[in-house]
């Protein structure tokens, strides 16, 4: 529901396509709740403008914006972890994709939420930054085998627990998708850029397909468009996107 003028919504997304960004339009989109979209374009430092400084001092994406406060003033919130909470403590009152505060249930919640966030999401990504960006004498050796052989073993924990699940049709925790899914999902969809093959962990690939047919999710996976075509992408044009984007990621890592 990104844009929905007739709905007035409160909440703006200050976001890009990356992993972390489409965790927060997912969630959003699932719930229907309405917002609007302020892209950032990455390659030209957006995020590290003074404007955006005051929303998010470190200057990353995602972040949100919202007026529906009781205090009158806007609430500033960043990190995606604490975004996702924020979300559905706020807006996921009939527990849609969360658990009830307090059961044991949101705090396994919670406890995957934080593993994907301190865990997945670095050693994934730093995979990425030396199989892609870094420059071409560090694409390879020990730095990049090291993170790699780390996010191929975090997959494996995701592969045991998806495993253990009764029936095949679960999901992180419990028997539906929760905010800790949509965290996961938005790195395993792009194992690839990585080197990791999701045909090595079939539970996990399944757990996957699963999710992304959700109502909403593959719309949040969309906003503000573009990342999923990493998926579809040949060899050649990988390294082509990979050569633009080098670039301005290292660069912009200040």
């Amino acid at each position: 529901m990104a844009d929905s003028a007739a709905s007035s919504p409160s909440i703006t997304l200050y976001t890009a396509a990356t992993p972390n960004g489409i965790k927060i339009s997912i969630a959003l989109e699932v719930l229907g709740v309405p917002y609007r979209v302020h892209v950032l374009d990455l390659s030209t430092n957006k995020q590290k403008e003074p404007w955006f400084l005051e929303i998010n001092p470190n200057g990353r994406i995602p972040a949100i914006t919202d007026t529906n406060t009781t205090t009158g003033h806007p609430i500033r919130i960043f990190e995606s972890g604490a975004i996702l909470l924020y979300t559905a403590e706020t807006y996921d009152a009939d527990h849609k994709i969360s658990y009830p505060k307090g059961t044991p249930q949101y705090f396994e919640t919670l406890s995957w939420l934080i593993w994907q966030n301190a865990g997945l999401g670095p050693m994934q990504g730093q995979a990425n930054h030396f199989r892609r960006y870094a420059p071409e004498k560090e694409r390879q050796g020990y730095s990049l085998e090291r993170y790699q052989v780390e996010t191929r073993r975090l997959y494996g924990v995701l592969e045991r627990h998806l495993s253990r699940r009764d029936g095949g049709s679960s999901y992180l925790v419990g028997e539906k998708a929760t905010i800790a899914d949509f965290s996961v999902l938005s790195w395993v969809l792009f194992a690839d850029w990585a080197g990791v093959d999701i045909a090595e962990f079939p539970h996990l690939r399944a757990w996957e397909e699963r999710v992304c047919a959700i109502p909403g999710v593959i719309r949040g996976t969309e906003v503000p468009g573009g990342l999923l075509n990493l998926r579809t992408m040949t060899g050649k044009e990988k390294e082509e996107y990979a050569c633009r984007a080098r670039t301005w990621i290292v660069p912009g890592q200040d």
